[in-house]
């Protein structure tokens, strides 16, 4: 049995997110050039969308560049945004066949033009779709992200038009870049390392948190799939007991960890 045939239909989460790292290291171990490992990475996004898509997830979000990125040499930099326009280019057929709405936060004003230009225009052209949701996290921080969400609720206060007392989780959420997507429950970080990396540090509040040690180029189906079956095996209290989830008591939280129904 594969790990695919294993989930329960019932609870497959709603929205995953993705760390997609280690493109750099699986360039180097076969003594290629670091873009190499970055074009075979669209591979592997390929394939996360077609497996989440396979099993009803209906978000799937994955950090594509973020803002400390920009601190990489020029010539890397440049071709990852060249990467990113080709990227749109060839695989718009792939998206509108395999209904694939596509969307993007961030520090998108930092973006070259010929980039952001290309990103609007495939988040215009694929809006109508509604199988999945694909977001990327472009020239994003968590930091720079809160950053920005009190400064605006900062801005409304002090125009009157919101006052400090009705500042509550859900208003928050509303000035984040991220608004209106969901939660993610599962955060997958491949390449062996285990941290976040400044990566929706609001949202990943109460999200299961998945470790693998395969190098984003080489991330199968299979291997989501097994990262959504030790979700699955998982107990998400909430801050309640083991005893009070068996006696039904629902947790009182106030973020959206909904999980999708069959």
């Amino acid at each position: 049995m594969t790990a695919k045939d294993s989930l329960d239909p019932r609870r497959i989460p709603r929205h995953i997110a993705i760390i997609m790292d280690g493109n750099g290291r699986w360039a180097r171990q076969r003594g290629l050039k670091r873009h190499m490992g970055h074009r075979k990475g669209v591979d592997a996004v390929r394939r996360a969308v077609e497996a989440c898509a396979e099993i009803g997830v209906e978000y799937l979000t994955v950090f594509a560049f973020s803002t400390e990125n920009w601190q990489r040499p020029a010539s890397e930099v440049n071709a990852l945004m060249d990467l990113m326009v080709r990227t749109l280019n060839s695989e718009m057929d792939s998206l509108q066949r395999n209904g694939v709405r596509l969307s993007a936060f961030g520090d998108l004003d930092s973006l070259p033009s010929r980039t952001r230009t290309r990103l609007f225009q495939a988040i215009e052209d694929t809006r109508h779709n509604t199988r999945i949701t694909l977001s990327l996290a472009l020239s994003y921080s968590a930091r720079w992200e809160i950053l920005q969400a009190v400064q605006k609720l900062a801005a409304d206060v002090e125009g009157g038009r919101l006052h400090p007392k009705d500042i509550t989780h859900t208003v928050f959420r509303q000035y984040l870049a991220t608004y209106p997507l969901p939660d993610p429950e599962l955060l997958i970080r491949t390449s062996g390392e285990q941290r976040i990396s400044n990566f929706l540090l609001w949202q990943i509040a109460y999200t299961e948190l998945y470790f693998t040690p395969v190098l984003w180029p080489d991330f199968t189906k299979e291997h989501l799939f097994e990262a959504v079956a030790e979700f699955q095996r998982r107990q998400r209290r909430f801050g309640l007991t083991d005893e009070q989830l068996r006696q039904g008591v629902s947790p009182a939280i106030t973020v959206d960890t909904a999980i999708k129904s069959p």
